[in-house]
């Protein structure tokens, strides 16, 4: 047991913990399903609050060899599947925070030296019995392991998307770390699972993916992962049910993204923060701030003060995502905007008509802030006046 290769189930153990847990368990199914297959590559991007970190830890316990997951399992929705035992604790994992490793390194060239370093040092230690030379890099000294044992690994790569959110990161360090990734990933026989979650979609570079051997569960489109992306409102019903709180005003406040799949998904942490508070409030400015939103509105790109101002009254706007670098600094258009405001939750986003609009009563409340600090006080009284009319 190590703090990058195999770790413990502290984390997933804490989640489980909690006054609120809602059992996610279910995607261990698919991840299953795909295991050890051409599809074993996936990409999960959801913005923030969204629970990404808890399922990554999820993940990790269930598969790491260095711990003993069945009774935190036993009851959950996984425990039911034909594969749940045949891989539980199974599988070596190695468990990654890429946030982590660039804020203590400060530079993409150092970071990726740290993770050889680090992690080559762990697998030395549990394979110190295999004569492996201590100066390869991470995809030959797996693959030496590999060759000497034919034992596959989990790899699970939590915020792996900040150096692209990362202002201070030049293109060439972006360049140099998915570089890393894929020599690390594709086409290597020692790979039985990349999980890879972040609030982006793969970086683009031309009009190809650089790690094109990824299949992608997005804001714009999670496909069969759509009852993952956040609580469901079967959740959320019970949810309400135990604290007695209103569920019609949970899911003006929260309901809103919807998918192809499931038409109602709500935003999970301002939901547990509502049950957990007997309140409903706007939770999301708590957690953060609306400086971000505040920036992508102010650059007003192809009329985007107008598409505002029509979604804060009820209206969608069409939007192409196709066009977005999938990065936080890339902006050539009013779509590009739009598409990054998705994929950090702020817009909702429909597949089949191709248009975006304001989900909830918070993430409206949000906007609205976020455009009187932007000096559109003018516009924000309209809105107001305009939803006051309506109720009356």
């Amino acid at each position: 047991m190590g703090i990058y290769l195999n770790p413990d189930n502290e984390g997933f153990r804490e989640a489980i913990d909690s006054e609120i847990y809602v059992d996610k368990s279910g995607l261990l199914a698919y991840t299953n399903k795909i295991l050890g297959t051409e599809q074993k590559n996936i990409c999960i991007s959801r913005p923030r609050r969204f629970g990404k970190s808890m399922a990554a830890k999820m993940l990790s316990a269930y598969y790491s060899k260095g711990c003993d997951s069945g009774k935190l399992f036993e009851e959950k929705k996984i425990a039911s599947a034909p594969s749940y035992q045949i891989h539980l604790n199974k599988y070596n994992v190695i468990f990654l925070n890429v946030q982590n490793f660039l804020s203590s390194t400060h530079g993409v060239h150092i970071m990726i030296q740290s993770i050889n370093s680090k992690v080559g040092a762990e697998l030395l230690e549990e394979y110190r019995d295999i004569a492996v030379k201590t100066k390869e890099a991470l995809p030959e000294l797996l693959s030496y392991i590999y060759s000497k044992t034919k034992e596959k690994f989990v790899f699970i790569i939590d915020e792996w998307d900040c150096v692209f959110r990362e202002k201070r990161v030049t293109e060439e360090g972006q360049a140099e770390y998915l570089d890393f990734l894929r020599n690390l990933l594709k086409d290597r026989t020692y790979v039985a699972l990349a999980y890879m979650t972040g609030i982006l979609p793969i970086k683009k570079y031309g009009s190809h993916s650089a790690l094109n051997m990824f299949t992608e569960f997005s804001m714009t489109n999670p496909r069969i992962l759509a009852d993952y992306v956040g609580f469901t409102e079967e959740e959320v019903r019970d949810l309400c049910e135990k604290y007695g709180m209103d569920f019609d005003e949970a899911a003006r406040w929260y309901d809103g993204y919807t998918f192809k799949r499931n038409a109602h998904i709500y935003s999970p942490k301002s939901v547990v923060d509502a049950m957990l508070n007997e309140e409903y409030d706007s939770y999301w400015s708590q957690t953060e701030t609306y400086e971000a939103l505040k920036i992508y509105i102010e650059m007003n790109f192809d009329g985007l003060k107008d598409s505002v101002i029509e979604m804060l009254s009820g209206g969608r706007v069409r939007v192409n995502t196709a066009t977005f670098h999938n990065d936080m600094t890339t902006f050539h258009s009013k779509d590009d905007v739009l598409t990054l405001l998705i994929h950090l939750g702020y817009l909702a986003y429909d597949f089949a008509s191709q248009e975006v609009f304001i989900p909830n009563y918070e993430i409206s409340e949000e906007f609205k802030t976020a455009l009187q600090g932007a000096g559109w006080d003018a516009v924000v009284k309209a809105v107001d006046e305009s939803e006051q009319l309506l109720r009356n």
